[in-house]
C-alpha cells in the first residue's frame, strides 16, 4: 500500500538529499519524492510516497521529523488529500491507430503535446491510479518512452496545513 507524507522544510541545499538518504538507510521503499518551492521562497514542500503498511508510513514520518530543517510533517490519507502525478508518454501511432489514440486521450482528459509522422506524445495529470490505467490502456500500442513525475499532495478542504508568516 502507498502512503503519502507531506513535509514542509527550510529551503536549504542538501535537505532533499538528507531525507532521501535517511529513508534509504532505514530501508524504506520509496515510491516517489517530489519537492519544490512554496510561495515563501525560504520554504520547500516535499511529497514523499512510501510503500508499506501503516507502521512503515508512521516510522518514515517520525524519522523525517527528526531532521532539524523540517518545519512540519503530515500524513496525507487518500480520503483527506488531493493527490496528483504528471506523466508524458510517447506511443507509436500508425495512421490507423492515430484516431483511436486521440479518442482515448479525450476520454482520459489528456493533452496531446507532440505529434510526428509515426508518434503521439500525451501529457496527463491525475491521481496515480488513473495514470496507471492510462499506461495500461496504451500498452496495447507500442509505448516508446515514458516520463513520470512523482506525486504531489495537499490536504483537501479548508483545513490549514501550514501558515506562512
Amino acid at each position: 500500500m502507498r502512503h503519502t507524507i507531506g513535509v514542509v522544510m527550510d529551503n536549504k541545499p542538501g535537505v532533499l538529499s538528507r531525507i532521501s538518504q535517511l529513508l534509504a538507510r532505514r530501508e524504506f521503499n520509496i515510491d516517489s519524492i517530489t519537492a519544490g518551492p512554496t510561495r515563501d521562497h525560504d520554504v520547500t514542500r516535499m511529497t514523499v510516497v512510501v510503500e508499506g503498511d501503516d507502521y512503515v508510513a508512521d516510522q518514515a514520518a517520525k524519522e523525517i521529523s527528526k531532521l532539524e530543517d523540517v518545519i512540519r510533517i503530515e500524513r496525507l490519507p487518500a480520503d483527506q488529500a488531493t493527490r496528483r502525478e504528471i506523466m508524458l508518454i510517447k506511443v507509436r501511432a500508425t495512421k490507423e491507430q492515430r484516431a483511436e489514440i486521440v479518442d482515448l486521450a479525450k476520454i482520459m482528459d489528456c493533452q496531446i503535446v507532440d505529434i510526428s509522422q509515426g508518434t503521439l506524445m500525451l501529457e496527463h495529470s491525475d491521481v496515480p491510479e488513473k495514470i496507471d490505467l492510462l499506461v495500461n490502456l496504451l500498452s496495447e500500442y507500442e509505448i516508446l518512452d515514458m516520463a513520470r513525475g512523482g506525486a504531489i499532495a495537499l490536504h483537501s478542504g479548508e483545513e490549514e496545513t501550514y501558515i506562512f508568516e
